[in-house]
């Protein structure tokens, strides 16, 4: 098997190409639309309890099992109504800011501890990084999920304990990362050069190495971000999680599950909004872990039929 080089005229351009973030988006039609759903989920989430107003609180028993897709009595039941005649739209907004009031603390708060964990004790090595990263492997040993089942099954669920829990047992995936990277990049001539001049090892980490990791972190942070969903979901619809009055997707999905032959969308839709704000994440890491490799950016600039004629041909010889 012969593997012949691409021609000149349709490999990848030799020169870095400048990345302007609009248009590489645009360039890629999955991850803009992608982006447009989250905006619109981030919009939702600030905004969407002020829209719903008391729709999502105050029923009307004749408004009890309204089905979907009808606009009879105005655009809050345009989804129907839940048991007690609540705008289940008024219900899904309210549930996505309880989502993502636990979804967007816990990411960050894992992101910010183990990444600063992580490029420190990959920075310096030696004792600094055994003590990371066996803390690392141990929290890592025990399953995320099953961890958090098992604390909030002994202590009272709430909102605070979920989010706590759930960014403990995250650290150690942005830790990992961030050292990894971290103790690569500390080799580097540029990073010698620094402390050659005598630059305190905070000021390099800061201006030399945390430039170059964040972008994995950001991949990596979009990838658990649909994790971290899927987990609260789940705590939710088990019931150890966000607790009545307050409601979230999962729990949405959780109460509707008795009336799914009957009343289908209470459990559906909830379960949809998960899927689809999980399946825009998942594209839109894709999207970020290319735009942000400089070897990988010409994939986004470069017309779909030079991308064709940019791949490797295969002969089978005998």
């Amino acid at each position: 098997m012969t593997l012949l080089e691409n021609p000149p005229e349709a490999s990848a351009p030799d020169r870095p190409v400048k990345a302007n973030w609009f248009r590489l988006l645009l360039a890629d039609p999955a991850a803009f639309v992608s982006a447009l759903i989250l905006l619109l989920v981030a919009f939702v989430a600030v905004f969407g309890k002020r829209l719903a107003g008391d729709s999502a609180i105050k029923g009307d028993l004749s408004l009890s099992r309204l089905a979907p897709f009808g606009l009879d009595h105005g655009w809050q039941y345009v989804l129907g109504g839940d048991l007690l005649g609540r705008s289940l739209l008024g219900r899904l907004m309210v549930a996505t800011q309880t989502t993502m009031s636990v979804v967007v603390p816990v990411v960050l708060i894992s992101l910010v501890i183990g990444a600063s964990v992580g490029m420190w004790a990959g920075y310096h090595r030696g004792w600094r990084e055994t003590v990371a990263m066996r803390i690392a492997d141990v929290v890592y040993s025990f399953p995320s999920l099953l961890m958090a089942v098992v604390v909030l099954y002994i202590f009272s669920p709430s909102i605070a304990s979920i989010i706590a829990i759930l960014a403990i047992t995250r650290i150690p995936v942005y830790l990992r990362t961030a050292r990894a990277e971290s103790a690569e990049l500390q080799t580097r001539l540029f990073v010698d050069a620094a402390r050659t001049f005598g630059t305190p090892s905070g000021a390099i980490i800061r201006r030399h190495i945390f430039p170059i990791v964040l972008p994995t972190l950001l991949t990596v942070a979009t990838v658990d971000f649909c994790y971290v969903m899927l987990a609260e979901s789940s705590l939710s619809f088990l019931g150890i999680g966000v607790q009545p009055p307050d409601v979230s997707w999962g729990l949405m999905v959780a109460q509707g599950r008795d009336q799914l032959r009957t009343q289908w969308w209470l459990s559906v839709l909830p379960g949809l909004a998960i899927v689809i704000t999980t399946v825009s994440a998942n594209l839109l890491a894709s999207w970020v872990r290319i735009a942000t490799d400089p070897g990988q950016r010409w994939r986004l600039t470069t017309p779909r039929r030079r991308r064709r004629a940019a791949r490797p041909t295969v002969l089978e010889t005998t």
